[in-house]
């Protein structure tokens, strides 16, 4: 095995640490709204919330609930966006000094009504899904060779500062569509106008769930292809990125096994190299492991 396989195959590892031996997945309780599952809440968060026994249940079954008496939508968003405030003044959790006042909708699929909605800070200690939208940009030349944009975060990002990242990508944000979450995107940070991002075509999703200090995460990322004319050239927009760079492909395959990256950003370009062949089968033993890898069930 080629030492860049085996880098890709590492992150791969880590995204989806949470299903690997040792993690805390056996640990955790499940988190329930409504009676149905939505997340997982590991140990130390589950002893922090039997503080709030008016909002949560005692665990009982392998699950910490919402109380029942929170039945509808807007009585569980307040009830738990109330404690949530609370730990946050009290610094239970590093995560929630990254409040961002933006909300996530919880529900057990993407294709369920939400339950309730979360502070984006706070998924992590409950578990629940995240979903966002990324954008490769790429361009061909005469010859029909690959280049791609990729952009380099801003220094003062609250995750992953100074990393690369797809041309544009974001959070979806509850009662946003994937759509509008795309073009707003790519206005914001790239100053991609509405009229060429509209044309950026959804290819799938990439999904996985990995765990560190701030909790649990699983996360689908739906995925686009945005071919751009060659002499196309993204701008800098709301101050998220610092650069942009337009690379052939080969150099930014070779990115991929190191540290250069956002993670997640690297699992959405080596979906990229899969899907145009840039990658295949014969010439890549770790083909269906790269594969399984960037679609694990959340």
């Amino acid at each position: 095995m080629s030492l860049w396989s085996e880098k890709v195959l590492q992150l791969l590892r880590r995204m989806n640490s949470f299903h690997s031996p040792g993690s805390s997945l056996e640990k955790c309780l499940r988190f329930e709204v409504g009676g149905q599952q939505v997340g997982w809440v590991p140990p130390n968060v589950v002893s922090v919330l039997c503080r709030f026994p008016e909002v949560f249940c005692p665990p009982h079954g392998g699950a910490v609930a919402l109380c029942p008496g929170l039945d509808s939508f807007e009585r569980r968003s307040a009830a738990v966006e109330a404690v949530l405030q609370e730990l946050r003044d009290g610094g239970a959790f590093a995560c929630l000094n990254g409040w961002r006042n933006e909300r996530y909708a919880v529900m057990p699929r993407y294709c369920d009504a939400p339950l309730m909605h979360m502070e984006r800070a706070a998924t992590s200690l409950f578990g629940v899904k995240r979903y966002g939208v990324h954008v490769n940009g790429f361009s061909r030349d005469g010859n029909g060779n690959l280049s791609m944009w990729v952009a380099r975060r801003s220094n003062t990002k609250q995750t992953y500062p100074g990393k690369l990242d797809n041309l544009a990508a974001g959070g979806l944000a509850a009662g946003c569509s994937v759509k509008h979450t795309l073009v707003k995107e790519c206005e914001e940070e790239a100053c991609i106008p509405a009229s060429v991002a509209e044309k950026a075509t959804p290819v799938g999703t990439i999904s996985y769930t990995y765990e560190d200090e701030d909790g649990v995460f699983p996360e689908c990322q739906f995925v686009f292809d945005l071919e751009l004319p060659s002499n196309f050239r993204p701008e800098i927009g709301d101050g998220e990125v610092q650069d942009f760079y337009y690379y052939p492909i080969k150099k930014v395959k070779e990115l991929l096994a190191t540290e250069e990256f956002k993670p997640n950003c690297a699992m959405v370009v080596l979906d990229f190299l899969i899907r145009h062949s840039v990658i295949e089968p014969d010439s890549e033993p770790y083909y269906q492991e790269f594969v399984a890898g960037l679609h694990r069930s959340l």
